[in-house]
């Protein structure tokens, strides 16, 4: 008789409740996304839907605890949708500089790293960290308890899922480095842009920047600021996935649910809903897929 794949009672309850809120913070992204044609953010509409589908599948896991696939699929959604939100992050932090930083301030001396190849460096790194952690998840969670190699596979699985954390903290980590220092040195820039607005005639809450088509909102610290608190909470739940990998099923982590609520649900939603509310849409100008030429 197959066992269930969880070494704890896991709660129905719970996994409903996240499941509701990662599928309503979902609806809204898309809704934003959609509404302001910021098709790059695409990233966090998928993220975000990961989440949502991953608790639901976790619903549906608990129902029948001996189901491999189930257990699969809610576990590996869980762990990789951050790891999209973290090149969520990278992609609107450059895109944060190349709004704000006038061409010729945009310096090794200002990010440490070319500001051109500032996101595709940091989401290259993301992509192979999403690898790893996927390979390693699924081979942790694929394993039998009556295979005769059970321990070596889950060792292996752990390994693997341990190095793409790792890359993902180390990148991540610099990045978030580079993002906090931004906040400070990117107040020499402040004049300018306010020059930039007055050439135009614009003032109050809204303008137009750079002949844009719509009106955003000038405050851009703001959607600063939510960068950095949401690459501190993806940090954080990093942070967590290393110790739960190093730990393996049967550790602390493994035999108590309330880990995972609490140091990765409780940590990602907010990355979600502070998106909503401060969509990066309503800030920057350019989040096509491409620059355009006037931006680079």
């Amino acid at each position: 008789m197959v066992k269930s794949r969880y070494h704890y009672d896991p709660s129905t309850p719970a996994a409903v409740v996240a499941a509701a809120c990662f599928c309503l913070g979902a609806l809204l992204t898309t809704y934003q996304w959609l509404r302001h044609r910021s098709w790059v953010w695409v990233i966090m509409v998928v993220a975000s839907w990961m989440e949502g589908i991953g608790y639901i599948a976790r619903i549906l896991s608990i129902n029948d605890q001996t189901k491999k696939t189930l257990y699969i699929l809610q576990f590996a959604l869980i762990v990789l949708a951050p790891v999209l939100m973290a090149a969520g992050c990278y992609i609107i932090f450059g895109r944060i500089v190349f709004h704000v930083v006038p061409k010729e301030s945009r310096t090794l001396k200002l990010l440490w790293i070319s500001p051109r190849w500032l996101t595709p460096i940091f989401v290259i790194c993301d992509i192979v960290a999403l690898l790893l952690q996927m390979v390693g998840a699924i081979k942790i969670t694929s394993v039998d308890a009556t295979d005769k190699d059970a321990a070596d596979k889950i060792n292996q699985g752990k390994r693997i899922a341990e190095i793409g954390v790792a890359v993902q903290l180390i990148c991540f980590g610099f990045f978030s480095i580079i993002a906090v220092r931004f906040n400070f040195t990117s107040k020499r820039f402040k004049n300018k842009f306010e020059e930039r607005i007055a050439l135009e005639g614009q003032s109050g809450k809204y303008v137009t920047v750079d002949g844009a088509e719509k009106k955003l909102k000038k405050n851009w610290q703001a959607i600063l600021r939510v960068t950095n608190i949401a690459s501190l909470c993806v940090l954080v739940r990093s942070v967590y996935r290393m110790v739960e990998f190093s730990l393996g099923p049967t550790g602390y982590t493994g035999h108590h649910e309330w880990c995972m609520y609490v140091f990765d649900a409780l940590t990602i939603y907010p990355v979600v809903a502070l998106f909503i509310y401060w969509f990066p849409g309503n800030y920057l100008p350019y989040l096509g897929f491409r620059l355009p030429k006037q931006a680079r």
